[in-house]
């Protein structure tokens, strides 16, 4: 039976997250906490959740707990078949198959949270029940014309982003126009949008100091919803992440068209577990 690592993004982080597995992974724990600066425990496990909910504290801490949940299973159940993550949880994803080491990743992370909590005024909505065409069209038609798919999760499940003041305007709109929900995002800012173009430079910027190398098993790339190829290429296909969709349904079909019959959720909470079932 053929097995996929999945890896989260920001949303699933909870207060208590990856509290055995930061007994159980004592070095790398004590390397985050010399990389990051603070204790990634007393965060983990203490918060207060205001914190752990800042992108530049989350995605470190999502970082740290899905590579060590990866780590415990492959002990268990040994090595996928491939693996993907959805935004920032495509560099857990990247480090358990190799493409750079954990610290390398920790670092790398740690940055782009810090970059990407910088960026103020935009705003982000889930739109459920409503298709892609049907969006377009409402977002069109009313002027909207600041606002991005974001990310494609599901069939039943499109993000938008955007400029805050344009995202919430929209809400209205696509409920009456059939969307069966129009939910708000808590995030600091319109990711995975065009307004993400100037710090994706920064974070491109960042990545050159750094050593990439082929993949141990196929990393599917939000970007392309394809495998990453060369080394070459990762640093690259990273910065414009950070800008475009995530193409997370596409991602799934291509990863069962390639004969993966069970995915493994690797991180806290059940989110893309969930979106399992409405592809």
């Amino acid at each position: 039976m053929s097995t996929a690592f999945l890896f989260p993004g920001q949303g699933s982080q909870k207060i208590g997250m990856g509290a055995e597995l930061l007994e159980m992974f004592p070095e790398e724990v004590a390397q985050a906490n010399e990389i990051l600066g603070y204790s990634i425990r007393e965060l983990c496990i203490e918060g207060p959740e205001e914190k752990l909910g800042q992108t530049q504290y989350t995605q470190p801490a999502l970082y740290l707990v899905s590579y060590l949940h990866a780590q415990s299973i492959l002990k268990d159940e040994g090595k996928p078949a491939m693996a993907a993550g959805h935004s920032v949880g495509e560099f857990a994803a990247l480090a358990f198959a190799g493409a750079f080491t954990f610290s390398d990743g920790l670092k790398m992370v740690a940055k782009r949270g810090e970059i990407m909590s910088q960026v103020s005024g935009g705003g982000m909505a889930a739109v459920i029940a409503m298709d892609v065409d049907r969006i377009m069209e409402v977002i069109e038609s009313n002027g909207f014309t600041g606002i991005d798919l974001a990310n494609f999760n599901s069939p039943g499940q499109i993000v938008i982003s955007g400029p805050e003041a344009e995202i919430k305007a929209s809400l209205s709109p696509l409920k009456e126009a059939g969307a069966k929900l129009v939910v708000p995002l808590k995030v600091s800012g319109a990711f995975h949008s065009r307004m993400m173009e100037e710090p994706a430079q920064k974070f491109g910027e960042f990545l050159k100091d750094f050593s990439f190398h082929e993949n141990s098993i196929p990393v599917y790339a939000n970007v392309t919803a394809t495998p990453y190829g060369e080394a070459s290429s990762i640093a690259d296909i990273l910065v414009r992440q950070i800008h475009s969709p995530v193409r997370w349904t596409d991602t799934i079909l291509g990863m069962r068209n390639a004969g993966v019959e069970t995915f493994e959720e690797c991180g806290p909470g059940k989110v893309l577990s969930k979106l399992l079932r409405q592809i």
